[in-house]
């Protein structure tokens, strides 16, 4: 078959070149309408009860995570300059487009009972914004009588204030949200300069906004280092700019095909689909690798040109297909994680990985055709005084080593099991971030003077309309109990509740004094509700905590970027104590928000490792039974491959790298790759043992000569190539930069030691010549 292939690839290669070049155009066309994702990143799949819960509640109550908070803290917040402007930044802020509404010291509400009308009166506190101190600090003393923002926009022990920022649920998830972002920041930094204040901002918008603008400047950043570093090992290798352009080119054009399918699949660009372009140039180069040096090699044996292309496809195609087969099946596997966010990853990756090489097979040999025989100096690379030497001592090893070789192994994978049981899975929200980061300071500072800005929200369903309120209330006394016991917890901000809103209107309702700010009686309970009958003013306080039956409420907290792990032991605690207030069977209690569906992603990533590993060993094998028919050969030939996955996994519990969405990845990825190296020896030793005839001693030996060089210039390529995420700033993915690089060069020396070994202790154990000869 490869023959044919082989012969149609040189005989019509102006027509696959004509619908190469077409192609590209298209994909070209489709790829310059990609855009960037705006939408959170969804890594639950749609079925997931934590899921379900969390949409049902956006449906019912909108978006949880659509506010940012801007923080300031100073002694002198009243003081009169600072406090009109402080005002003023507020109202700017609210006359942004793309802004619902924003709460502040500037615009704070207070209620008066109105007896004639029996209703209340709902007014601004600052009807205009102050012109003296007096009147500053008139306002100040106003503010501390309404205990219900004491704790939500002000703490008054450490004299921090916020601006609550609350983005309109179409600007949150579109690119209008960068702009807002960056002109409140501007705006408040106004503010700061004047007053060489130090500002703090957070916020789910904020955060995403920051989180975005970085991935997008890497994306740049990991392409330029891409093209760079492959050009500089291609060039040390084959010491032509002809031959190192044309790799890079051929690569970059199956790059504009994976962002053309991106987009012809409606994908957008996430931060994981913002890996594939540097990604893609890192793993397409070494099909180059192969098929150039094959096609050198048979150029020097006898100096025909056509004939040296003709073998390097027949010879070459088929173990590049299968290697990139079981690269693209460590990228698909990802697909039966029903993640939306890593099944768009995965199906582009596994899709691009083939078109890449299908680009390689057909434009490196037509391309070859047409340009002149190298000369002598560009093939003495193959020649590779030190990659003989070291491919010699390999050759000693398997041979005559093969036991201390095996103990090696054993010894390595004891030590790593060890480092394994080191691992925790912890995942934190901007945990990526370096801790000097001004994202991860103004967080803490927010979780410093308001417990955290992270949404947790608890939604109570009744089961009957008017449930909140019927059997004299009962539902708001259990809310109130169970805020009390929430109050215990220190990760978690003063909540916002209909029990909230019934004290502040029970204070208004005795008079605004501050000690009245209280859940009243059922008696009293049945005074108040007389006074908010009209749908309007008040009302609108307590209806913005429950659904339109009012059958369903909810208790909204922030909370502090704890991590998974603790997010788990309180919702341990927490559970627990919700059951024994609302009775599960009279009574439907949803713990959600981002932080909840943050906890288990995680969780699920962690599970899903497990799973796409198995199906990828198990594809990957299959996939192995096309070389061999032998399952010990298919087996055993696996370790070459795990071995390092397990030492990578090892060093990450020795130095403290903990399993999350980005270092998860690594695994499924790297036994995909890793696997090619396999793929690559097993395919040659094939073919010496069978098509030449040679003993499996002699065949094992023209392998580790005959791919070594190869294995070695693919090892470089991806260790250097992969090491460039070690750029990046965000923690988990530069440790996945870092990890898949020693894994791969790890994979690399089993790929040529162990394995070889394996095949010779299998040929003894069958009865067969081994000894060199």
């Amino acid at each position: 078959m490869w023959n044919k292939i082989a012969t149609y690839i040189i005989r019509y290669r102006l027509l696959w070149v004509a619908l190469v070049l077409v192609s590209t155009i298209f994909m070209a066309y489709e790829a310059s309408k990609i855009e960037l994702s705006y939408n959170f990143a969804r890594i639950l799949p749609s079925n997931d009860p934590v899921e379900k819960e969390y949409q049902d509640f956006r449906k019912l109550f909108g978006e949880d995570g659509s506010v940012m908070v801007i923080g300031w803290q100073d002694p002198q917040l009243f003081e009169i300059n600072k406090f009109r402007d402080w005002c003023k930044l507020t109202q700017r802020i609210k006359d942004t487009q793309g802004i619902k509404n924003v709460l502040s010291l500037a615009n704070v509400y207070e209620i008066k009972r109105n007896d004639s009308l029996r209703k209340f009166d709902v007014a601004p506190v600052i009807k205009r914004i102050p012109q003296t101190q007096i009147e500053a600090d008139s306002i100040k003393k106003r503010i501390a009588n309404l205990p219900i923002y004491d704790g939500l926009i002000l703490n008054s022990k450490t004299n921090a204030t916020l601006i609550v920022v609350t983005f309109n649920d179409k600007e949150l998830n579109s690119k209008r949200r960068l702009t807002i972002v960056s002109d409140i920041e501007a705006m408040a930094e106004e503010f700061g300069t004047k007053y060489k204040a130090d500002l703090h901002y957070s916020g789910m918008p904020y955060i995403r906004t920051i989180n975005m603008k970085k991935i997008s400047g890497e994306m740049e950043l990991f392409m330029g280092l891409a093209v760079f570093v492959t050009l500089l090992i291609l060039w040390a290798f084959f010491r032509s700019l002809r031959l190192t352009l044309l790799s890079i080119v051929v690569v970059l054009i199956g790059v504009i095909f994976s962002v053309g399918i991106l987009h012809l699949f409606d994908y957008k660009i996430t931060a994981l689909t913002g890996l594939l372009p540097p990604l893609l140039i890192v793993i397409g180069v070494p099909n180059c690798v192969f098929l150039i040096n094959k096609y050198q090699s048979e150029l020097r044996s006898h100096a025909n040109k056509d004939d040296a292309l003709q073998k390097m496809i027949r010879q070459i195609g088929l173990s590049t297909f299968l290697a990139n087969m079981t690269t693209a099946i460590g990228f698909g596997v990802f697909y039966f994680t029903n993640s939306i966010l890593l099944v768009e990853f995965g199906v582009v990756a596994a899709i691009s990985v083939m078109a890449t090489y299908v680009l390689c097979l057909l434009l490196l040999p037509i391309t070859l055709h047409y340009m002149s025989v190298p000369k002598a100096r560009h093939l003495k690379h193959l020649d590779g005084k030190w990659a003989s030497g070291f491919l010699t001592k390999v050759n000693f090893l398997v041979h005559h080593r093969r036991k201390e070789i095996y103990i090696a192994m054993v010894v390595l994978i004891l030590i790593s099991a060890f480092g394994m049981t080191k691992i925790k899975t912890i995942g934190y929200v901007v945990d990526d971030l370096p801790k000097k980061d001004v994202v991860y300071t103004d967080l803490r500072f927010f979780e410093k003077n308001f417990n955290g800005v992270l949404p947790f929200e608890v939604m109570i369903d009744t089961k009957q309309p008017n449930g909140i309120f019927a059997d004299q209330a009962q539902v708001l006394y259990k809310i109130k109990a169970f805020q009390n016991e929430m109050a215990k917890f220190p990760e978690f901000s003063k909540p916002l509740s209909v029990v909230e809103a019934s004290r502040f209107l029970y204070q208004a309702y005795r008079g605004g004094d501050a000690k009245y700010y209280a859940l009243p009686g059922v008696l009293e309970l049945n005074k108040l509700t007389n006074y908010v009958q009209d749908q309007q003013g008040a009302a609108k306080q307590l209806n913005a905590f429950v659904n339109k039956d009012k059958s369903v409420t909810r208790v909204s907290f922030q909370m502090a970027d704890v991590g998974s792990e603790r997010i788990k032991e309180l919702m341990d605690k927490i559970r627990p104590k919700v059951d024994s207030i609302f009775s599960p069977k009279q009574y439907k209690v949803s713990l959600t928000g981002h932080s909840l569906v943050f906890l288990k992603s995680n969780d699920y990533l962690l599970s899903n490792l497990y799973e796409s590993l198995l199906i990828a060993i198990a594809m990957i094998a299959i996939v192995g039974m096309v070389l061999f028919r032998s399952v010990p050969i298919i087996l055993l030939s696996k370790l070459p491959c795990l071995i390092p996955l397990a030492l990578t996994a090892g060093i990450m519990g020795y130095f403290g790298i903990y399993f999350k969405p980005t270092t998860i990845l690594i695994f499924s990825i790297t036994f995909g790759i890793a696997s090619d190296g396999t793929v690559y020896f097993l395919t040659r030793y094939r073919e010496e043992l069978y098509k030449n005839g040679l003993t499996p001693s002699q065949a094992v030996t023209a392998s580790i000569f005959g791919t070594g060089l190869s294995m070695i210039y693919t090892a470089v390529i991806l260790f250097c190539g992969f090491s460039i995420f070690a750029a990046s700033s965000f923690g988990g993915t530069a440790a996945m930069g870092v990890m898949v690089s020693i894994t791969l060069l790890v994979a690399m020396c089993t790929n040529l030691i162990l394995l070889p070994a394996l095949l010779l202790s299998i040929a003894k154990r069958q009865g067969k010549n081994v000894k060199p000869s």
